[in-house]
């Protein structure tokens, strides 16, 4: 199975696009948010991906096929530098689940971006928790912190962490990464 992460460009947003209505109607269950009289549920955040350097859309393909998206910003609680990242969006379509590549997917994107992390799941998202605490409690080797907010900033976990002692063989975040 070839696993490739690609940044996305700016012709390839209305491909994000698409992806994002499948990856929001999966947390509709979840965060019980409705359509809009077209029948999106729209994103937005979207464009800023595209207009502000600190942001980074990635595509995911698994084979050649579309298999998902990350998208990376720096919008943190804890950290307030200009270096910590935050997952803003992650999302591997159903086909592609339980089989590691998501794993391998959020390996990849920390990889790339050593400094601080911290990444968010809702409160009443329970398989997102399960999944990251798994993925960041094997990155990290457990060295990982988990606070639970609930305020008028955030419901639910974050767990954050640091990699910048990670030296693994960084990738520019503009090429392509087969695994």
């Amino acid at each position: 199975m070839k696993i490739e992460v690609v940044k996305a460009t700016q012709q390839q947003k209305s491909v994000l696009c698409n992806l994002m209505e499948l990856y929001q109607y999966d947390l509709s269950e979840i965060e019980a948010k409705d359509v809009d009289d077209c029948g999106l549920f729209g994103y937005r955040y979207l464009d800023y991906y595209w207009t502000e350097p600190e942001r980074h859309p990635f595509l995911v393909k698994v084979d050649e096929k579309l298999a998902g998206f990350v998208l990376i910003n720096q919008h943190t609680y804890f950290h307030q530098d200009n270096h910590a990242k935050s997952i803003a969006e992650f999302f591997i379509l159903k086909k592609y689940r339980n089989q590691g590549i998501g794993e391998q997917v959020a390996t990849h994107i920390f990889n790339q971006f050593p400094g601080f992390w911290e990444v968010r799941q809702t409160a009443l998202n329970l398989g997102a928790q399960a999944f990251w605490g798994k993925v960041i409690s094997q990155y990290t080797n457990g060295a990982f912190n988990e606070v639970f907010l609930n305020d008028d900033r955030w419901h639910g976990a974050i767990k954050t962490f640091d990699n910048s002692d990670k030296l693994l063989t960084k990738k520019t975040p503009d090429k392509s990464v087969y695994f």
